[in-house]
């Protein structure tokens, strides 16, 4: 009887638990392989420039957001994308990383964790949003898989 409770109870924890410890991996080329994609992301998102925007992302691309999953099937799907988003973004002129950190990482998959800071014109927040990126390395380029936020 005994030995079943320790196997159970085993079995709960390594459900619990998963089969690895959570340690962070070290990968430095991955690390900053991501980075230069959220760097890239960034300055193209501010551009308004959707080439540039989808030239750094992996298709399919998904987004969560607002309570919903927007998936981009390939490049080009939505070539009104900045003004759909300033319309709905009054008052926006610009973003950038207030955070970005790697939280687990792979030769093939870095997931960062980050917030986001909209901005007015004049420097002031417009809003801000912590978010996870999933950026993948797809047919030998590195791109953003899928990103998650609490911004609408």
């Amino acid at each position: 009887m005994k030995r079943l409770q320790i196997s159970l109870m085993a079995i709960g924890l390594f459900f619990l638990l998963g089969p690895g410890s959570p340690v962070r991996a070290e990968n430095p080329e991955s690390d900053a392989s991501a980075m230069r994609v959220l760097d890239a992301f960034m300055t193209a998102f501010n551009a308004r420039q959707v080439d540039a925007f989808e030239a750094t992302l992996n298709f399919p691309h998904y987004r969560i957001a607002g309570g919903q999953v927007s998936v981009l099937e390939e490049a080009g799907t939505r070539p009104d994308m900045f003004a759909r988003f300033t319309s709905a973004t009054p008052g926006w002129d610009h973003s950038a990383w207030a955070r970005r950190n790697v939280v687990h990482s792979g030769p093939s998959k870095v997931h960062i964790d980050t917030r986001f800071i909209r901005y007015r014109a004049d420097g002031a927040i417009l809003s801000e949003f912590d978010s996870l990126y999933i950026v993948t390395l797809q047919d030998g380029e590195w791109g953003i898989k899928a990103r998650s936020s609490f911004a609408p």
